[in-house]
């Protein structure tokens, strides 16, 4: 497959999934009465919500930025498997949500694997495609 393509491809699924935890950070942050409730289930005090809030959003951040990007991913793929593991085992419903997103960190880290060497230029030209010479 062309590079360029599997680049964007890579771009696109990363400002989505920072898209989408940062909503959802901002839901537990915000104390929406639904996250409130659901971690109250989970039943480890709501500390774990802003702490979770959190991991959410530190996730997104470093998602976005190309020389953090793996470590972003790989927080989001430990973040939903915690999720998928608390929907299974004490709150029920569906866990397809965190399925599909983790399947989405899962990618995202897994195009992101070598930018975990190496200095941030060499990390970023990798990610880019752009190269700089001095």
């Amino acid at each position: 497959m062309n590079p360029k393509i599997v680049r964007g491809i890579t771009w696109t699924s990363r400002i989505l999934l920072a898209l989408a935890f940062t909503a959802a950070a901002f839901g537990k942050l915000a104390s929406d009465p639904k996250m409130v409730a659901m971690f109250d289930k989970v039943g480890f005090g709501q500390w774990f919500r802003y702490f979770t809030g959190l991991t959410e959003l530190s996730g997104a951040i470093l998602l976005l930025i190309p020389a953090t990007a793996f470590w972003g991913a790989l927080i989001l793929v430990a973040t939903m498997a915690g999720a998928i593991a608390t929907h299974l085992l004490i709150i029920g419903g569906s866990p397809l949500a965190a399925i599909v997103l983790g399947v989405l960190a899962s990618f995202a880290a897994y195009r992101l694997r070598g930018s975990a060497t190496g200095s941030a230029r060499e990390q970023t030209q990798r990610q880019t495609g752009v190269s700089y010479s001095r």
